[in-house]
Order: C-alpha cells, then sequence, then structure tokens
C-alpha cells in the first residue's frame, strides 16, 4: 500500500437512480482499504461502471490523488439497476471522502447529489432531474445537489432546497465550508397560466359543425374519437385543434406530465412546467417501441409523452398493426408496462386517442356524389389492418364531409371560438368530477368503470326502448352498447341533464358512424 493512505475508510454520499418515473434514494458507499483493484458492485451498468475513469481524470485534473490501493464502490440497494452517467458526481465525491482528502461537515449527510463528470471537472446535466427531486422531498432529504443545467428543473418542487454545482471545484469548496452556493428557489420560477386563445382555434373552421360538435362531447368526456373521411377534408386540420378545448391543466397534472417530459432525450433539460396538454403526432412509420416505450434503458413512448393530452395517430390503417395493437391495454388502464428480463417497470400513459383515416383505400366509401371503386374484398383487406377490439375503444366515429365552395368563402358567417367551446367543456368536467369524486383514478366519464354505468347512465324509459330497438335492429353492435351510454352520459352533461334522455343517446348512435357505414356496404355486397 502506498504510504500516507489511510486504511479501512468507509465514505457514504446519496445519490437517486431512476426507474421509469420512478426515482430512488441510492447510497454510494466507498471504501478505500488494502490491496489492489477497483470494484464497483450494486447492479451497474456500463456507464456507471466508466464513472471510476471519468473520476479519476477530474480528481486529477484538480492536483488531488486517485488511491492505488483497494477501492470498492457498492451503490445500495442492490437490487435496483443503476443506470447513466449521474453517479459520476457521488462516486468522485465518495472517494475523497475516504481517502482523506476531503472533510465533510455534515454538509452531505441532507443532500442527494447526481451529476455526470466533464474530464475537466465540470458538471454536465442529467436526465430525470424533477424526478430526482420529488423523490429527495419525499424521503425527507433537506435538498438535491445537481448540475446547473438542471436546477430550473429540479426547483419546480416546492420544499426543497436546489443546489446548482457548475464543476467539481465549487462543490469541494461548499463541502468545506469555504464558499456558498447560491439555491434555487421554486416560486421564482413559476409558470404564468396559459393564453386563453391558441394560435390554433376552432372559429377559424369554416362549416364541419357536426364534427366539431363530435369534438366537443370528446373533450367533455375524454373520449376516443375517430375522424374519418375523403382526403382534404380537413381531418388533420381540426384534430390539431382539439386542445384548445380541453380544460386547462391542475396543477398536479402539470408536475406529472413534466416528470415524465422530463426523462425524455432531448438537447437540454426542462426549465418550466408543462402547462399545456401535450398534443402529440407521430408518423405512421413510428416503431413499436417509440409508441409505446422501451428500449435497453427503458423510455417513455410517444403515448406516455401525450399524457394528460392527445394522442393524435394520423392515417390510422398505415400504422403497422402491431403498433396499432400495443395501443389496446394502455388505452384501457391509463398506463404502460414494460417487462424486460431484469426489470419491469410502468410509464403512465392516460391519453385521448384522435385518429383520422380515409374510409377505405380511394376515400370515397359512403361519399354522396363519388362512388367508391373499391372492391368487397379489398374493402374486408382495409377493415382487416385494424383489429375490433381497438375499434371498440373508439368511443366517437365521425364522418368529416367537404364543405361547399360557398360554405367555405362566407367569412360574415360567425364561428364559435375555441374559448366559448371550451367554457362548456370545463362545465361539463366540473359534473364529473364531482360525480367521481370518490371512485379512484376516474375523472370522466371515459374512465367509468363498466361495473357503474348502470348507476351513473341512467336512461329514459323512451332512451331505453330506442338503444334497446337499435340493438334489436344491429344497427348497433352489443360491444358497442357500454361506449353509447358513456358518450350519452357526456352529452346529458352539456345539456345539464341528470338523466340520459332519448335524444342524448339518438345522437351518441349517430356519433358511431363507421360501424354503419361499413354494415350497411357489407349488407349492400350480399
Amino acid at each position: 500500500m502506498a504510504i500516507g493512505w489511510p486504511t479501512n475508510m468507509l465514505a457514504k454520499v446519496f445519490g437517486s437512480a431512476l426507474h421509469g418515473v420512478e426515482a430512488f434514494r441510492i447510497t454510494v458507499e466507498v471504501n478505500v482499504t488494502n490491496g489492489l483493484g477497483y470494484t464497483v458492485t450494486g447492479q451497474p451498468d456500463e456507464v456507471v461502471r466508466e464513472s471510476l475513469s471519468r473520476a479519476e481524470v477530474a480528481i486529477k485534473g484538480l492536483g488531488l490523488r486517485m488511491p492505488r490501493t483497494k477501492l470498492s464502490v457498492n451503490l445500495s440497494p442492490a437490487h435496483i439497476r443503476k443506470t447513466g452517467a449521474g453517479f459520476d458526481l457521488p462516486i468522485a465525491l465518495g472517494i475523497l471522502l475516504a481517502s482523506g482528502q476531503l472533510f465533510d461537515r455534515q454538509q452531505l449527510s441532507d443532500y442527494i447529489v447526481v451529476g455526470e463528470l466533464g474530464l475537466d471537472g465540470s458538471v454536465l446535466p442529467v436526465k430525470g432531474a424533477l424526478c430526482m427531486a420529488s423523490q429527495a422531498l419525499a424521503d425527507g432529504m433537506k435538498g438535491i445537489i445537481l448540475p446547473e443545467a438542471n436546477g430550473l428543473e429540479a426547483a419546480l418542487v416546492e420544499g426543497i432546497t436546489v443546489l446548482e454545482a457548475t464543476n467539481l471545484q465549487e462543490l469541494l469548496e461548499f463541502i468545506a465550508g469555504k464558499k456558498a452556493m447560491e439555491e434555487k428557489v421554486a416560486w421564482k420560477y413559476s409558470p404564468t397560466p396559459p393564453c386563453p386563445e391558441d394560435d390554433l382555434d376552432f372559429r377559424d373552421v369554416r362549416g364541419q359543425d357536426s364534427v366539431k360538435r363530435a369534438m366537443e362531447i370528446a373533450a367533455a368526456g375524454g373520449h376516443n374519437i375517430l375522424l374519418y373521411g375523403p382526403p382534404g377534408v380537413g381531418k388533420t386540420m381540426l384534430a390539431r385543434r382539439l386542445p384548445t378545448i380541453l380544460p386547462p391543466m391542475t396543477s398536479a397534472e402539470m408536475l406529472e406530465t413534466t416528470r415524465i417530459h422530463s426523462l425524455e432525450s432531448g438537447p437540454a433539460p426542462l426549465t418550466r412546467l408543462v402547462v399545456r396538454r401535450p398534443f402529440r403526432n407521430p408518423h405512421h412509420t413510428t416503431s413499436d417501441v417509440a409508441l409505446t416505450g422501451g428500449g435497453s434503458i427503458p423510455q417513455p413512448g410517444e403515448i406516455s409523452l401525450a399524457h394528460n393530452g392527445v394522442l393524435f395517430l394520423d392515417e390510422l390503417y398505415e400504422f403497422k398493426r402491431s403498433a396499432i395493437e400495443t395501443l389496446r391495454q394502455p388505452m384501457e388502464e391509463g398506463k404502460v408496462r414494460i417487462v424486460r428480463a431484469k426489470a419491469s417497470l410502468e410509464f403512465p400513459a392516460s391519453f385521448m386517442l384522435v385518429a383520422a383515416m380515409n374510409p377505405c383505400f380511394c376515400g370515397f366509401l359512403g361519399h354522396p356524389t363519388i362512388p367508391c371503386t373499391c372492391s368487397k374484398r379489398a374493402l374486408e383487406y382495409y377493415r382487416r389492418k385494424s383489429s375490433g377490439p381497438l375499434m371498440d375503444r373508439i368511443d366517437l366515429q365521425v364522418a368529416v364531409e367537404s364543405v361547399p365552395l360557398r360554405e367555405l368563402m362566407d367569412s360574415h358567417k360567425p364561428a364559435e371560438s375555441s374559448a366559448v367551446i371550451r367554457g362548456r367543456v370545463v362545465k361539463a368536467r366540473a359534473v364529473q368530477s364531482d360525480r367521481f369524486k370518490g371512485l379512484n383514478g376516474v375523472y370522466c366519464n371515459a374512465r367509468m368503470p363498466e361495473q357503474s354505468l348502470e348507476e351513473y347512465c341512467l336512461l329514459d324509459t323512451r332512451a331505453r326502448r330506442y338503444l334497446f330497438g337499435r340493438l334489436d335492429s344491429a344497427l348497433v353492435s352489443a360491444r358497442s352498447y357500454s361506449r353509447i351510454l358513456k358518450v350519452s352520459r357526456t352529452i346529458a352533461d352539456l345539456a345539464g341533464s341528470s338523466t340520459v334522455e332519448v335524444e342524448h343517446v339518438a345522437e351518441a348512435v349517430h356519433f358511431r358512424g363507421l360501424e354503419r357505414l361499413v354494415e350497411g356496404r357489407k349488407k349492400a355486397a350480399r
């Protein structure tokens, strides 16, 4: 052993490991003792093992020494897999403490420390700082020390001290009591509410009154919606305006959504809360993993990044069948499970699905003037590209038709703005929030459990007779029954009615248009 090195010295520094959107406090134990060799234990990945090399160069760059005896680093608890370069900083501090080159004046025992080390000693940003800061608060820690670039993100968590480290030298001076570090205070970075008027607004949409009504119903009840019609009629234009009529996000939704986006691979860390509902529009060539999440180091996919917002799938039938099928479980449960050989984790995925498609290959099935040229076989093949179970999870199926040129050019005809429609949506959501107050995880009619349908979807006599008549005539499939009831309940909420009446049911049945269209085409083909 080299002369002057202390023997059998143990140092502890607290770090943080990410597991999905959850963070866990990790105790970084460093021991310098007799012998030779460096070891890192506790399920580290290759990047964590490389931390010793980066720490060694950074430590020597400050004129300090790297131990030449046996150096053992243990990351506890061992059952949690540790990934990423965020352990560089706590490991470097542990080495200096254990080797007697740094003395902790009780500065570190109450802090979580995370950060990647550059070879020049600079502290580089990490992903998931918001998740780590939230968990540090939950664990009763005083604060968190992290890279300067992550300071604004972590400061979004109120009630915890956030200290920014620009380089290792500055942090060592703070621990030694030679220099103070400025605290980031959460309230200074609280976001301002989003502007009620958006760049996209329904007042710019001419005609399409039926479609706008369907989108209002979808927004009011949190229902999934499918827009189908010929090319160029405005399906994408309408879908992009849906977020402008959704209710404002609550503070809890903002924080939860921001936690997910803090894990997304991007050029820069987050600096503010996500205050507007996400709108994700993946291309139809998107892979299954990119859509649902995963990878060797599991990351949230598009469905999780759309949490508390909208997932828009344009040209639905151009997506791979396997990618579409992966949506079924998240749409039902509001979360996605990613299972790997060594770990299993969950990402939140409570989103509204908005899909757009042509009704057939030629695009003119059901068109009032242009005949459909698709054969029966082609139509059946087109329909088989998506499963029946997925279509059953789409509550509203709305035909988008061409608007006459005269109506498009009529600029004097007033159209309702998104703000006016949003007002009715917010009022209906308030009714639902009060209705489901005792049901955990249920906040809108679309999330209503099946066993609650009879309690909350009370049909009057005429409405019940009408719906059963539709079921008997096979214009409505039995598996669509519960979806129609939920949509009917939303329509009644918009109308301020405590019971579901016949006109509410009739409108809900009307918005199962694709189902009726295909059934009608099949009968005609026979």
